[in-house]
């Protein structure tokens, strides 16, 4: 525009506008697959054209396109434009003007393209291990608070649709105070972990169990109604008690529990069932309360 080339402003002003579309898009759907397979569309033809009106001059150009096309989309979707994208400017009349230099050029594409391909897949894996550990308690390996937050949330987009009934239980280790200020924080700890593998044994096939913090665990279960979350209830805690030890003897747990009903947060449903946890707690202990449930199982 400042020095009257309008032409070519318009067409880097349609660019730029067809880009940030696309990203503000992408930003506000929270879906940016399909806006990178869009920008990678845009990124190949873009190079392909560029190529095609300024010649040799834009060839180097096609090798920095061939490696960001894998981290605007998926790997087997830019394999798939870049051998597009390579075949295109080889068979363009006037690139090259020997043979040798199309051989060469299609071998250093080949190349970039498999160093890229290679660098995505180390990227996503790094990703993937980095995930994984930012969803684990490190202590128990169950999967952390910000995973069953998540898995409450989904629960209740399932409840809405009826797609499957959902149970929860909250529960927390009886007199856990007294286990570390007794026998120390290691033995705290131990006890920790092993009723973490209780709770894990004893999960079904569509049942989870997370750790929330501290003592507390939260258990997400597939069940029909209150009935058989009180008998899910029940189980859990007579496996506890029979089978978790520490340096003082038996320890027990509490639980409150709560089937998914009307809530419009995943908060609002885990409020009913910590209500129903500490009237358990203040119940005696070694107890379990399930709210809508006629009365208490315990110990």
């Amino acid at each position: 525009m400042a020095t009257g080339r309008w032409p070519a402003a318009a067409v880097d002003l349609a660019i730029a506008l067809l880009i940030g579309g696309t990203v503000v898009h992408a930003l506000r759907s929270g879906r940016a697959v399909g806006a990178g397979a869009f920008l990678c569309v845009v990124n190949s033809i873009g190079c392909a054209v560029a190529c095609a009106i300024i010649g040799p001059t834009a060839a180097p150009w096609i090798y920095l396109v061939l490696m960001t096309n894998f981290f605007i989309t998926g790997a087997k979707q830019a394999i798939a434009f870049n051998l597009l994208l390579t075949a295109t400017v080889l068979l363009l009349p006037g690139m090259y003007s020997q043979q040798i230099d199309r051989v060469s050029a299609a071998v250093t594409a080949a190349l970039v393209t498999l160093f890229a391909y290679l660098f995505a897949l180390r990227v996503s894996s790094d990703h993937q291990q980095l995930e994984e550990l930012a969803s684990l308690d490190a202590l128990t390996g169950l999967s952390n608070r910000r995973m069953m937050e998540s898995a409450l949330d989904e629960a209740l987009q399932e409840r809405r649709v009826g797609a499957r009934h959902y149970g929860l239980l909250i529960i927390d280790i009886d007199h856990f105070k007294d286990v570390n200020d007794t026998y120390g924080h290691a033995a705290g700890d131990a006890a920790i972990a092993d009723l973490a593998a209780i709770l894990k044994f004893e999960m079904r096939r569509h049942d989870h169990v997370y750790r929330f913090g501290g003592e507390e665990f939260v258990v997400l279960l597939v069940v029909d109604d209150h009935a058989g979350l009180r008998a899910a209830s029940e189980r859990l805690r007579q496996a506890v008690r029979n089978g978790l030890r520490g340096p003082g003897g038996r320890i027990t747990v509490s639980l409150g529990g709560a089937m998914v009903g009307d809530e419009e947060r995943w908060q609002d449903w885990f409020s009913l069932a910590d209500a129903a946890l500490y009237q358990a707690k203040n119940g005696g202990r070694d107890s379990s309360v399930i709210v809508g449930a006629p009365d208490t199982v315990d110990g």
